[in-house]
């Protein structure tokens, strides 16, 4: 009996030994999908607190946990069962899918730029009262949710692409642990942004050297949500366009990619001490002036053809 337990012993020594393997494996490939996603991932970051900005303190970490909620759950419900079975059945419909989603970010980016230049501006008491409603609040969060969407689907996407050589039981639960890990990270680091003048408040009315740095982020406060706001929508471009661009090349229409990377790589050599940075700005903002250019398209179609179509019926 004893000579039993022991081989038993062993056996679940052995078994253990595995399942740490398996799991190190596991960390070790979400880390590696999850790097490779990174660019979008900052994306994410950076869209996200202008959906935030102008409600009131106390309703802000409300709003980011109801976005990172919807996040969440557009990735383990939505995205993650569709990904892995489009990769095992049918591999070449992500590509054209991803391509749709780029085209709505492109809409999203060009659409922000729309509103700005055509200044849809509001009185002061119209403005707080709208930022108060809970119609607001659904509309904002909702919006954050459908971005997110695209954005997640991207990270997911990139992330499969890593660990497209493993099972498909090994993919489902290293794209399971992206999607947790990519998503606490994003929120948290919104949540922190976002809640950073409150902290710098409570500092200000402090005593000592905290004082200074807690009026230095009252004040700065502002600016950087105010330019986040702006990164946000250039980074919605931005990833729009790269999506479009890299599909086009997928399906063999990649002049146009060929032609920005030639681009990018030729003014990186012209500044040879930041080659690396020039070669990423110029291939980012050829990235995001297609990504503007599709997007003004989709605007224009939506906001002027029906006019035109109005204006003729008229007469």
């Amino acid at each position: 009996m004893s000579g039993g337990l022991v081989a038993l012993l062993d056996d679940v020594a052995a078994i253990a030994r595995l399942a740490a393997a398996s799991i190190d494996d596991i960390g070790a490939a979400a880390s590696k999908a999850g790097v490779k996603a990174i660019g979008v991932v900052v994306d994410d970051t950076a869209v996200t607190p202008r959906y935030v900005t102008g409600f009131s303190p106390e309703r802000e970490l409300p709003i980011i946990w109801r976005i990172a909620r919807g996040s969440l759950r557009n990735k383990v419900v939505f995205i993650l069962p569709v990904a892995l079975l489009l990769s095992q059945f049918l591999p070449w419909a992500i590509t054209p899918l991803l391509m749709v989603g780029g085209a709505y970010l492109c809409f999203e980016g060009a659409e922000k730029l729309y509103e700005a230049v055509a200044g849809h501006h509001e009185d002061a008491h119209a403005q707080e009262a709208k930022l108060s409603s809970q119609a607001h609040e659904e509309q904002m969060v909702s919006g954050a949710i459908r971005t997110d969407f695209i954005l997640s689907a991207e990270i997911m996407a990139i992330a499969l692409a890593e660990v497209a050589d493993q099972t498909f039981a090994l993919r489902a639960v290293i794209l399971l642990v992206v999607a947790l890990l990519i998503t606490a990270l994003v929120y948290g680091v919104v949540g922190l942004i976002v809640k950073m003048d409150d902290l710098g408040l409570r500092l200000a009315n402090g005593s000592g050297p905290s004082r200074g740095l807690g009026r230095g982020l009252v004040k700065g406060m502002p600016m950087v949500l105010a330019a986040l706001s702006v990164i946000g929508t250039a980074a919605m471009l931005w990833v729009g366009g790269h999506i479009i661009l890299v599909g086009l090349e997928e399906f063999g229409v990649g002049g146009l990619a060929h032609a920005l990377h030639d681009d990018a790589v030729a003014a990186g050599h012209a500044v040879p001490f930041a080659g690396g940075v020039v070669e990423w700005f110029v291939e980012t903002l050829g990235s995001a002036m297609i990504g503007l250019l599709i997007g003004a398209v989709i605007v224009a179609a939506l906001h002027f053809l029906p006019r035109k179509q109005g204006a003729h019926a008229g007469h």
